[in-house]
């Protein structure tokens, strides 16, 4: 994300009346709801979770112990077995 600059874009009323909230301060100014992306969307990280999940499961199903997975993927117990809970609901239906 870049930062632009509030005297190249805001009217200078505007930037007084911010000032008097946040003096040199750097602020978030969110999307317009319309505007928003879901997560993940520029990226392919969705893709390579969902590969990452599916081996997981594999191995789990291959007889790979839990805290083994855990170490292999620099998870926690708990977030392994959560993968494990959601592929198997997935492949039931």
């Amino acid at each position: 994300m870049g930062y632009i600059k509030a005297e190249e874009i805001l009217p200078v009323e505007l930037i007084e009346l911010i000032q008097q909230y946040v003096d040199g301060k750097n602020i978030y100014i969110p999307r317009k709801a319309d505007h928003r992306k879901e997560w993940g969307t520029d990226t392919q990280i969705r893709q390579e979770l969902r590969a990452r999940n599916y081996e997981i499961f594999r191995e789990y199903q291959d007889g790979r112990k839990v805290s083994e997975l855990a170490c292999k993927y620099y998870l926690s117990e708990k977030s392994i077995q959560r993968i494990i809970r959601k592929m198997k609901w997935n492949h039931s239906e």
